[in-house]
């Protein structure tokens, strides 16, 4: 059995009771799907490309500013109108064209934090208008992050939001403990260095709470996560907690199976392959990429400007000749197109290493 039994053959975005089949399936055959931070059209499509040639599912996802340059930098982006509509348009690009890849995919908004609610609360009006018509939202599920905030009211928010998608069965994806770094404008840099590993008693009071909301929820345990890529030995992931996480959750609700929760792991650029391993062997059923893709797009581009940078000074004239026109070198079509050829290659590896590749 595949991912495509258990969906029942279902490609393009899903939903509801579709995803929370996935990630069990995942969980229990040990892989993790990656989600692919994407800014526009092309990173979607590399994205997508990447996943169908792996024959594996694949989570795409918006943060607030990848939303907001969704719209376009021209947009104002007062009261998150910005980020509310190009989430929206985003939204509606991949429902419309993620079928033609024949592939399963997880619609995804990623790092929400209080002061950015106004932007979920904005796309989960557009959910709940789309609900109305359709019988299902229009992403599949979004990260809440409040983190930064106390214990409690993290709890509490999360859990008053859960409350509002349940309805929908649409799933929500909450964060305890900080992830460090920077990403998106957000600086953890300087975070007291106990705020990156989460207890496993914080964990199930999560788990408690919203499991008498809703089963469709998954939580970002912070085990050392960083954002972004820093010199080996700067970082020190410790996974191993987030087994500690499952036997706690376990015992306290005397659960049969070893892994009762969903868990993420966030900060995966420049993490090694055995860290995701041991993160994916405790539940780990989605890794958040964004910094080695945004790199891996870069070096496509930046390597065919370097190569062509002759025909591409000028329309007319280059090494060639005088005369000799130089537009199939400067047709964006060329160019960008080199960019996602680059992510692509990186989305693939990141499918072999999370053991997703093959799973359809």
């Amino acid at each position: 059995m595949g991912v495509n039994e258990v969906l029942g053959g279902k490609v393009g975005v899903i939903t509801g009771d579709d995803v929370l089949k996935l990630f069990t399936y995942a969980r229990e055959k040990k892989f993790a799907i990656p989600a692919i931070n994407v800014t526009s059209s092309s990173t979607v499509v590399a994205a997508l490309e990447a996943a169908r040639d792996s024959k594996s599912p694949i989570i795409l996802q918006t943060s607030q500013g990848g939303a907001a340059y969704f719209a376009g930098k021209g947009v104002s982006n007062t009261d998150q109108y910005a980020s509310i509509q190009g989430a929206i348009a985003g939204a509606h690009y991949i429902r419309s064209i993620a079928p033609a890849y024949g592939i399963p995919v997880v619609l995804h908004t990623d790092h929400c934090a209080k002061k950015l609610l106004p932007w979920l609360d904005g796309m989960l009006d557009a959910d709940e208008a789309y609900f109305k018509q359709h019988g299902e939202p229009l992403w599949s599920s979004h990260m809440i992050d409040l983190s930064e905030e106390p214990k409690d009211e993290n709890i509490a928010t999360t859990a008053k939001y859960l409350k509002r998608v349940a309805p929908m069965k649409q799933w929500l994806e909450m964060e305890i403990g900080i992830t460090g770094g920077e990403e998106d404008g957000v600086n953890n840099e300087d975070v007291d260095n106990a705020s990156l590993y989460t207890q496993p008693e914080d964990i199930y009071e999560v788990y408690s709470a919203l499991v008498a909301i809703s089963p469709y929820f998954s939580i970002a345990a912070a085990f050392g996560n960083v954002h972004g890529v820093y010199k080996p030995g700067n970082v020190k992931l410790h996974p191993e907690l987030l087994g500690k996480h499952q036997a706690y959750t376990k015992e306290k609700i005397g659960a049969k199976e070893d892994k009762p929760l969903f868990l993420v792991f966030h900060g995966g650029s420049g993490s090694s392959k055995e860290e995701f391993a041991a993160g994916i062997s405790h539940g780990v059923i989605k890794v958040n990429l964004d910094t080695d893709l945004q790199w891996a797009y870069l070096t496509g581009i930046r390597d065919y400007v370097l190569n062509k940078k002759e025909y591409i000074m000028s329309q007319v004239g280059n090494p060639d000749g005088d005369d000799k026109p130089n537009k199939k070198y400067f047709d964006p079509r060329v160019w960008v197109r080199e960019g996602e050829k680059t992510m692509t290659t990186r989305v693939k590896e990141a499918l072999v290493d999370f053991n997703t590749a093959g799973q359809l």
